[in-house]
């Protein structure tokens, strides 16, 4: 009786959930804070983009030339559905890899919920619930932010354009559909990445909370067959857009239903393509044995590797794709006079091209957030490991080169594998848009055109990669000595 009545001993038999803590509780876990940024930026994002959106149809319709057309405003509205759709596809994967990471941490506590009764079903429920709170709150938040901005911004362009309507309100009605999408978005990414839930057993009780090792992800075909199948399906709609490019500019459309279908293969499937490129990449940093712990640790569980190198990729390859494929489009231009083109004459569109790669990176800076929030719970995740590392002779300055090798070892990965992507899709973007537009001299279709590359942002996603590395692994490389081996080898 006096151990029922002790709080001490009831929580070290049954953890802390709903039912046994305040009710949310659960936010202050490590990786949920960075779940509602990822919502907030996310919502903030589309919000600006919709304020945005109206307030240049304002002044287009203002405009005493232009302002009967509609089809500069319908253009800009296009863009601002497609990036909003790209930064909530990029926040659901990161979402989604989170709770993944989160949920192979709770593996022991979910268990001890399976052994005294509860149903695994009744567990994933109640993380597809921390979802829909997470993205509600994020998605709140990011409104709150990013009206806001803004506001700030329609006061800056009230200054600097002289034909803003007058009766321009920053209250839109589409203004809560980035909310209601980024709030369901991060609801479906946790129900989807709790899916582990289904599979832990409460013989896991006994054992600690570890990722899945190498033979064990590799036994799992039921997934590895859909993600073949998106990628295969994707890849053939993205040689179908090329093709159809030839003859119309709609090939752009096949081509973008292609490329998010072959790239949610690839992120599916990120557990089998990922290994061999980090296998390569980890032979660059040596025969140490820090270098070597890295690598092995980067291969030897495969899906969390995966996971962080899954958010880089897709950042790398939206700031890549669209750096190629305005730079391939701009070279088409080009060749359209056989004269010599000014400069200036390039000053609107490069302005444009700028304005585009600051938005997509923005996408960009989600993915790098997932990278870091991955990152650090995989170290809290492994105490005990490195409690062992460090009791068998490892100093704290190895431990610490170790992670920040092991975050070098991802992130030069995945910049890689989303460089070739990026150029590859760039190209493809490129091609299915413009390779029926006809040039000179002959004004015969363009045809097959080669990709062109612009270095100037390639060596800037390269300088910005080596600055998230550094980033990613502070706090990790901090965490991963501050506790003493002896509490760290009693930990789960």
């Amino acid at each position: 009786m006096t151990a029922v009545g002790t709080p001490s001993v009831v929580g070290t038999v049954v953890p802390e959930t709903v039912a046994t803590a305040p009710r949310l509780a659960w936010l202050r876990d490590r990786g949920m804070g960075a779940s509602i940024l990822v919502a907030a930026l996310s919502a903030a994002f589309g919000v600006i983009l919709v304020e945005v959106t109206a307030f240049i149809g304002a002044v287009l319709q203002a405009d005493p030339f232009i302002g009967d057309s509609e089809t500069l405003a319908i253009v800009v509205a296009i863009l601002s559905v497609l990036l909003t759709g790209v930064a909530m596809y990029v926040a659901a994967i990161v979402t989604a890899n989170t709770f993944s990471t989160i949920i192979a941490g709770r593996t022991r506590q979910i268990a001890l919920m399976r052994l005294v009764g509860a149903t695994a079903r009744s567990q994933r429920a109640e993380v597809g619930r921390q979802g829909l709170v997470v993205g509600v709150i994020g998605a709140l938040t990011g409104v709150i932010v990013g009206v806001a901005l803004a506001a700030l911004g329609v006061q800056i362009g009230r200054m600097l354009i002289a034909n803003v309507p007058a009766d321009f309100t920053l209250a839109q009605p589409f203004l809560v559909l980035p909310a209601v999408g980024v709030a369901l978005t991060t609801w479906v990414a946790a129900w989807v990445g709790s899916r582990r839930v289904l599979t832990v057993t409460p013989l896991q009780a006994i054992g600690g909370s570890v990722e899945r090792a190498h033979d064990e992800v590799s036994g799992r075909a039921g997934r590895h067959v859909g993600a073949w199948v998106l990628l295969i399906a994707g890849a053939a709609l993205l040689a179908g857009g090329v093709l159809v490019g030839l003859v119309t500019p709609l090939g752009v459309v096949v081509a973008f239903v292609g490329g998010l279908l072959s790239f949610t293969g690839l992120a599916l499937g990120s557990v089998l393509f990922m290994p061999p490129v980090l296998r390569l990449v980890g032979r660059m940093f040596g025969s140490s044995a820090t270098a070597r712990l890295a690598a092995e640790n980067a291969l030897r569980y495969p899906e969390r590797s995966s996971r962080m190198a899954i958010g880089v990729v897709m950042g790398v390859t939206l700031v890549t794709m669209f750096a190629v494929a305005l730079e391939s489009a701009k070279r088409l231009m080009m060749n359209q006079t056989s004269e010599e083109v000014p400069p200036e004459f390039f000053a609107p569109f490069d302005a444009f091209a700028s304005i585009m790669m600051v938005l997509v990176a923005v996408s960009a800076v989600i993915a790098a957030v997932g990278l870091v929030n991955l990152l650090t719970i995989g170290v809290v995740q492994r105490r005990r490991e490195l409690g062992l590392l460090r009791s068998i002779g490892l100093s704290n300055a190895q431990v610490r080169r170790m992670v920040l090798l092991e975050a070098t070892h991802i992130t030069v990965a995945a910049t890689l594998t989303g460089l070739v992507l990026g150029v590859a899709y760039g190209w493809i973007a490129a091609q299915s848009l413009l390779g029926s537009v006809p040039v000179l001299p002959d004004f015969t279709p363009a045809g097959l055109v080669a990709p062109q590359v612009p270095w100037l942002p390639v060596v800037i996603i390269v300088v910005a990669t080596a600055v998230l590395t550094l980033v990613a692994a502070a706090t990790p490389t901090r965490l991963a000595t501050r506790v003493a081996p002896v509490e760290a080898l009693a930990a789960d």
